[in-house]
């Protein structure tokens, strides 16, 4: 039997611990991060339950100057570098890894439909 304590939700994942309690293998994972060898610890932290992952945390492997060079193509307007917050728009009010992500200017620029992966 699995004990679901914080930590092992945080390695697993919720799916994967319903599926080993049950006696069967650990569900994939759909995390883009997770599929390339990231822990759920490595963003979220270590501590007992998952905290917001703070943007600090994804400019350790993200660098922002980088990801506006890479997508200064996008039109109308580079999502990652705007008139708003320069380079420095928190990631995750865009992407989102277990959920949808969503396109933060949408709502008031309605000619920007970029989609965000």
């Amino acid at each position: 039997m699995t004990i679901l304590t914080p930590s092992r939700i945080l390695e697993f994942g919720l799916a994967g611990l319903l599926a080993s309690s049950l006696g069967a293998a650990p569900a994939a994972r759909t995390s883009k991060h997770a599929a390339r060898g990231v822990t759920c610890a490595q963003c979220h932290g270590k501590g007992g339950k998952p905290a917001a992952v703070p943007f600090r945390q994804c400019q350790g492997c993200h660098d922002p100057a980088d990801l506006a060079a890479r997508t200064v193509q996008v039109k109308p307007t580079n999502p990652h570098l705007n008139r708003h917050y320069g380079t420095q728009t928190d990631c995750t009010r865009c992407h989102h890894e277990h959920k949808a992500s969503e396109n933060l200017c949408l709502p008031c620029h309605t000619r920007f439909t970029f989609k965000v992966p």
